[in-house]
């Protein structure tokens, strides 16, 4: 009879100490990581599609901004990749609070990527589309893809996607620092 109430013992133990949390966590991680290095490929192929109607100025311009999401695309595939790594980390067996601290770390790491994301590949496009490329060919680019705010800055972009950048990553950060903390201090005064 004990072993017939005891069965499920070893599951209900793997749920408590959490690995059952951080395996899909890192798994999470490492998908995206995976779609980041896809990204710039799929725009490649999507851009191709507009090569017909630009001349060579703007076909120049594109594929220089192609190259902008191809280092873009590897800078996010090398820091979700890199995190993918530190998820196992996180929490130790003992600790009541595991999700959170998962949570906190991927809402920080989303807020590096976009904060990342926004701030060089923004700036760096809005150079590119503004000095290559013909505003009535950005529009119906990015029509597409609903606009893009930043793209639709024209040299201002330049400018401005660095700062909307540093609002992202402080602002992410924040927030994830604040759930750190939290499960910080209640796992702490557990022990």
């Amino acid at each position: 009879m004990n072993k017939f109430l005891t069965f499920f013992d070893p599951f209900f133990a793997y749920i408590d100490a959490g690995k059952i949390f951080r395996k899909p966590f890192s798994w999470l991680y490492g998908f995206i990581a995976i779609l980041n290095a896809l990204f710039p490929f799929f725009l490649l192929y999507w851009f191709i599609g507009f090569f017909d109607s630009l001349g060579g100025q703007q076909i120049f311009g594109m594929i220089l901004l192609w190259l902008v999401f191809l280092a873009a695309g590897w800078f996010s595939f090398q820091l979700w990749w890199n995190r993918m790594t530190k998820v196992a980390t996180l929490t130790s067996n003992n600790d009541e609070f595991i999700v959170t601290p998962l949570y906190a770390h991927l809402l920080q790491t989303f807020g590096e990527w976009l904060g990342g994301y926004v701030a060089i590949v923004g700036a760096l496009s809005a150079l590119f589309l503004w000095i290559f490329i013909d505003p009535s060919v950005i529009s119906n680019l990015f029509h597409y893809v609903g606009g893009g705010a930043v793209f639709g800055f024209g040299i201002a972009g330049i400018l401005i996607a660095p700062i909307y950048g540093f609002l992202i990553l402080i602002s992410f950060r924040f927030l994830a620092e604040i759930a750190k903390a939290l499960a910080s201090i209640a796992n702490n005064t557990k022990k």
